[in-house]
């Protein structure tokens, strides 16, 4: 990836509209703190962007180094180098973490990964996340504590190695320890040819992974773009400046998606296919 152009998207979910014209780039190399209220439009940006079939581009285009991927499939966004790390990720009955990560590594590979690679890289990165190897038997994220799929999420991300992360509130529900287990798996990846999406509403994330842009989301809208500073003023002063400052009146909005899964079930159908090989 090189850029990341999001022209005036529009999304609606069950009929009504979230998101409002929202404009924003995205460069490799940059790493971006997205920010803004409870219920202004992040998660749902960062879903839109991925593929979740419960949302609705209603007008706007995403653009993927020119490529609209709008129309794509989740699946196909993925191979394209599109990672999301979801704020509640979902627990899969009957589908095993090792065999599930085993299969979204195959899916961006030409050739199927040889096994002894497979267990070296799964062994490295589970050491990383201090995740024990015995996780990687048991179904994917049932009976995981918080922590531990929060863990897992940047576990895949390190496997996959996508040029584009977007991290949903990854942080929350993470102690200290995982939280410095976190940051350092981003900052590893953090690199000239890849970039990060990320939403968190503490401040001590971004600390520690040094965002190079800040931007800001009300009302379904980009208002504020700008660089890091604004992470400080906000964490100090909360939104209400932006209120006063630029006339903008700060609506609360009740729609919450996040007990629905981008893809329970498109998880399922790739192992079944992975199976038949």
């Amino acid at each position: 990836m090189k850029t990341l152009t999001i022209n005036n998207l529009h999304v609606a979910v069950e009929g009504k509209e979230i998101l409002k014209g929202v404009n924003l780039t995205l460069h490799a190399g940059e790493s971006i703190a997205l920010l803004g209220p409870n219920g202004h439009g992040k998660s749902t940006l960062l879903s839109v962007i991925m593929g979740h079939p419960k949302y609705q581009i209603t007008e706007g285009t995403i653009l993927l180094d020119g490529e609209n991927v709008s129309k794509m499939k989740v699946d196909e966004r993925s191979k394209k180098g599109l990672f999301l790390a979801m704020q509640y990720p979902s627990e899969v009955p009957g589908v095993v973490n090792i065999d599930f990560l085993k299969a979204a590594m195959n899916a961006h590979r030409d050739t199927p990964i040889k096994l002894f690679e497979f267990y070296k890289e799964m062994e490295n990165a589970s050491k990383k996340m201090s995740i024990p190897m015995d996780m990687a038997t048991r179904y994917l994220n049932e009976g995981f504590s918080g922590g531990e799929k929060k863990r897992n999420e940047i576990l895949q991300m390190l496997l996959l190695k996508p040029s584009l992360a977007m991290l949903d509130e990854i942080d929350s529900g993470l102690d200290v320890d995982a939280l410095g287990m976190v940051s350092e798996a981003i900052k590893e990846m953090q690199d000239e040819s890849r970039a990060f999406l990320v939403v968190s509403h503490y401040a001590r994330l971004y600390h520690l992974i040094h965002p190079t842009r800040a931007v800001v989301m009300i009302n379904g809208k980009i208002v504020l773009d700008g660089d890091p500073s604004l992470i400080e003023r906000i964490d100090h002063e909360g939104y209400e400046w932006i209120q006063e400052e630029l006339g903008i009146q700060i609506k609360k909005d009740e729609v919450n998606m996040n007990s629905t899964s981008i893809g329970t079930c498109a998880i399922k159908e790739s192992l079944n296919k992975e199976g038949k090989k």
